[in-house]
């Protein structure tokens, strides 16, 4: 079967992307052939054209983080009743292909009737957005909550996942999505104000439980002031230094050093930096069931109707290159989805 895909061949700008014909080969024992439906554009494609996300491959490679898609053939040892079903799966790369080869073990089914650039917007989002509030925050009923980038593809998400949770939600983003942060239920504030955090604190002078910064460089530090005692600080991001030249890693490890020193100091609060990987190597079956189990209870949301998808817009796969620029140039809210054909 041919594929086409969307290569990243080395550091472009987007228009620098290129589209191929590839040959799949049948899938392989414990594996299925997809054809995609939807997949994405994540702050992590933007990150891996200049080189700068951590532990990506070498170029060139096909993108795409995430995918939703229909199994169309399965290889040995892999349950035929997997054929004509709906099912997501985290690729971290790959997915922005029309068809690709993958690991059975890593499908979470999807339900009946559901969109699939709407499941895709909570994929790697929700699974994310989830695993914070809930794994690692341990944030409750009650809390007062902070997200910065609130009109995001995860933020948007984790908004949405508190204000169900029964939570107060203060969430940044520039004015122009100040009614759509409303809408989701947060109370909004705009991160570009000098005085962000002062505002803040006015609207939360006690503290908040928990604060989900996806930033990081030195406005960490303004994030881990607005704790009050027995609060978490979440960081999941270098946003800040996106844009810096040098060594990828050297933010995420001096991110590390300042987090570590913060959870040494006895002020009883915590800080914790999330890794959507954590534990895939070691331990590959607990890895692979907590993500689906998160993912699924996300779905279930989705399917309630407690979840509104946040699709900033659609593009057919061949447009990913307009599609990416658009996801960079910080002007949409939600997330940018790729379909076969728009």
């Amino acid at each position: 079967m041919e594929a086409i895909e969307i290569v990243l061949p080395g550091k472009v700008e987007p228009e620098g992307l290129e589209l191929r014909s590839r040959t799949l080969t049948a899938p392989g024992a414990g594996q299925v052939l997809l054809r995609m439906d939807a997949t994405g554009v994540s702050f992590a494609e933007q990150q891996m054209r200049r080189g700068k996300y951590y532990d990506q491959p070498a170029f060139p490679f096909v993108p795409g983080y995430d995918v939703v898609g229909t199994v169309i053939a399965v290889g040995p040892g892999v349950d035929d009743e997997w054929v004509g079903r709906r099912a997501a799966a985290v690729t971290k790369v790959g997915g922005w292909a029309s068809q690709l080869v993958l690991e059975a073990a890593d499908l979470v089914p999807v339900p009946d009737g559901l969109d699939p650039a709407a499941v895709e917007t909570v994929v790697v989002n929700g699974v994310t957005a989830w695993q914070m509030l809930h794994r690692v925050a341990r944030a409750r009923d009650g809390a007062t909550v902070v997200v910065l980038g609130a009109n995001g593809g995860v933020g948007s998400t984790l908004v949405q996942l508190a204000r169900h949770a029964g939570m107060t939600v203060i969430g940044t983003a520039s004015p122009r999505h100040h009614q759509a942060v409303r809408d989701l239920g947060a109370v909004p504030v705009d991160y570009r104000d000098p005085a962000l955090y002062e505002r803040i604190r006015e609207i939360a002078p006690d503290g908040v439980d928990a604060v989900f910064d996806h930033v990081g460089g030195e406005g960490l530090t303004q994030s881990w002031r607005l704790l009050r005692r027995g609060g978490t600080l979440v960081s999941y991001g270098t946003a800040a230094t996106k844009d810096d030249e040098g060594n990828s890693q050297l933010p995420v490890l001096r991110l590390f050093a300042r987090l570590a020193l913060w959870n040494y100091l006895p002020n009883g609060r915590g800080a914790h930096f999330y890794n959507f990987w954590a534990g895939r190597r070691l331990r590959p079956a607990t890895f692979r069931a907590r993500l689906s189990d998160d993912l699924t209870q996300v779905l279930r949301l989705l399917s309630d109707g407690v979840i509104t998808p946040q699709i900033a817009a659609r593009f057919p796969l061949a447009e990913a290159p307009a599609a990416l620029a658009l996801a960079e140039s910080r002007t949409v809210a939600g997330k940018i989805v790729l379909t076969p054909a728009g």
